[in-house]
């Protein structure tokens, strides 16, 4: 949890702190609008490539060896970017970061899975998902002061310096006992899974391996491919997959950082006020630990469900509303059932849906696929503003949450209190 807990937490901060750097960069004039849209570009293009080659090597070479690397990546392009020439240089080391940013989002949540009981597992991965989030609040304090009094220069130097830390702790990260086994390295695994036995008090059956290994031996032999996620055993799960990633940036980078900005077309001064935007931002952590309380009690798919039903209710109320207080709270609830749908189906389900040996793999497809979702939108919003107003934007926003609710209901797989194994099947 501490491991794979503090990486996620510097992913948080590093992609939140880009938003008050960048800010920083046209007051120095360092910048311009034209190449801060090519900083954010380069972001998503290599989060998008972090995302799809995580999911390779995390299934070809091991969990721990891809963590080792993401975070090498990220780590050093940060510290490089402390000494950045022009802006220029700045967006190349950018593009490096993106790569290793997304490459832990795909590893995290995953490889936590593989380790905890199946009681626990929502509620423990839903806990790094709410880490997570807190590295962008703390990204956004530590911006407060640090970008005025030192330069933008420093958060870099910050985030540098801590994935360094971070880096030479997941030096003693165990590899998974799971990956191990689906390779057919069965002793491995054998003796990580004694080690945690030992310390947790627990006595260690007796090891036979062939007799009761002799499934998951047959099963190594097979060593998984983007292919096999398209097979009719899998593709249901692959869809499922793709559906709750896509909503989930449709919500968020289609809606919700978009709100302030048609609320300011249609002259409301409340979007622009501070104390509007602080109380709607608290929906994140609030949603964050919603889901975290949920996930175990409910099941998924009744969660998700659930949120998808809320997030439209509020959606279509929200833009209805004239009153300040009542847009603020509506814009907090709308963001709650958003981060709900965020931490218990991106961390929580996600994690589950796949067997062991290309669990990265679609975890890294789908992630890869929502985020050219993500950089369309940026695009289509507009446009879609242009034409129907905030009524368009909140019709295909909902339509996006219907779609996704019946899938789950219809396809979904519920995998609370579930092993890993049992859900694969």
């Amino acid at each position: 949890m501490a491991i794979i807990g503090a990486g996620l937490f510097l992913d948080g901060f590093e992609l939140a702190m880009a938003s008050g750097v960048l800010g920083q960069l046209i007051h120095t004039g360092w910048s311009n609008l034209q190449y801060n849209g090519y900083f954010v570009t380069a972001t998503f293009i290599g989060f998008m490539l972090g995302c799809w080659a995580a999911g390779i090597i995390g299934d070809r070479l091991g969990r721990r060896v891809s963590y080792q690397l993401n975070l090498g990546i990220f780590g050093a392009a940060s510290l490089l970017a402390v000494f950045a020439p022009n802006i220029e240089v700045l967006i190349g080391l950018r593009f490096v970061m993106g790569i290793g940013l997304g490459a832990e989002l795909v590893l995290g949540f995953a490889t936590l899975a593989e380790f905890v009981p199946p009681t626990k597992r929502g509620r423990l991965v839903a806990t790094l998902s709410f880490i997570a989030q807190c590295g962008v609040f703390t990204s956004s304090l530590i911006a407060l002061w640090v970008i005025p009094n030192l330069g933008w220069r420093y958060m870099f130097l910050i985030a540098g310096v801590c994935a360094a830390a971070v880096w030479f702790m997941r030096k003693f990260m165990p590899e998974s006992p799971r990956w191990l086994e689906s390779r057919g390295r069965v002793a491995e695994a054998d003796a990580i899974v004694r080690s945690i036995e030992k310390i947790s008090g627990v006595a260690s059956p007796s090891f036979q391996p062939a007799t009761s290994r002799t499934k998951v031996l047959a099963v190594a032999a097979n060593n998984g491919s983007v292919a096999e996620l398209f097979k009719k055993t899998l593709v249901r799960r692959t869809i499922i997959g793709i559906a709750t990633m896509c909503v989930i940036q449709i919500c968020l980078y289609g809606m919700v950082t978009w709100l302030p900005t048609f609320f300011v077309k249609q002259g409301f001064d409340i979007v622009k006020s501070l104390k509007w935007t602080m109380i709607m931002s608290l929906g994140g952590p609030a949603g964050g630990l919603l889901g975290l309380w949920l996930a175990d009690k409910l099941g998924r798919k009744p969660i998700l469900i659930g949120a998808a039903l809320a997030g439209i209710v509020l959606s279509f109320t929200y833009v209805q509303i004239r009153e300040e207080w009542l847009l603020m709270l509506m814009g907090f609830l709308l963001l709650t059932s958003f981060y709900v749908i965020v931490v218990v189906g991106q961390a929580v389900y996600m994690s589950e849906l796949f067997p062991t040996n290309v669990r990265m793999r679609g975890t890294g497809l789908c992630s890869t696929i929502s985020r050219v979702v993500a950089a369309s939108i940026q695009f289509v919003i507009p446009m879609l503003f242009a034409w129907g107003g905030i009524h368009a934007i909140v019709g295909s926003v909902g339509i996006s949450l219907l779609i996704f609710g019946l899938i789950i209901l219809t396809s979904g797989v519920e995998t609370k209190e579930k092993s890993l194994e049992s859900i694969s099947l």
